[in-house]
């Protein structure tokens, strides 16, 4: 169970129907039966890793959703179930980032996340949206193969350090 007021921040924290900024670069569509090879896995803490249009030398990690109990995942489900074209529904993530699912038509839902430094929407219909939130259950484990992006992003994380 969610519990809202004033000084307790919903794990789904907001629902609302702002339009979206359209002052961004470009827009890739995915879907889970595409033939290009644009999901590279879901890492262990429910990041999703997705190759931009296919393209392999372009990669981005997406935060994705994080939850305290099987309640909250419900509940998460079934706000973006509900969710009206025209609305933005905003879910906790691992990271400080949040997870920003906007609904601009119906079966279309864009998530912005930067793509080499460009502002960006990426496109997903709903099973595939949906598909990415069921990995928030307690009982999922990502695939053998996804143990290594995480790894990766840890290790890239480490070349990149700066000492001030």
């Amino acid at each position: 169970m969610l519990v809202t007021s004033a000084s307790v921040e919903s794990p789904v924290s907001s629902l609302s129907t702002s339009s979206m900024p359209f002052a961004l670069s470009f827009t890739p569509r995915y879907t889970l039966d595409d033939e290009s090879p644009w999901l590279l896995g879901i890492d262990p803490v429910r990041r999703y890793w997705i190759n931009v249009n296919g393209e392999k030398s372009v990669a981005i990690t997406i935060p994705g959703l994080l939850i305290p109990s099987l309640e909250t995942l419900q509940e998460a489900i079934r706000s973006f179930r509900s969710l009206p074209v025209g609305a933005t529904l905003t879910l906790p993530t691992f990271t400080s980032e949040r997870l920003t699912i906007h609904h601009p038509m119906e079966n279309i839902y864009a998530i912005p996340h930067s793509v080499e430094g460009r502002n960006a929407w990426h496109i997903f219909d709903r099973e595939t949206v949906e598909s990415f939130l069921l990995t928030a259950h307690p009982d999922w484990q990502c695939a053998p193969q996804d143990l290594t992006l995480g790894r990766d992003l840890i290790t890239q994380a480490w070349e990149h350090s700066t000492v001030a």
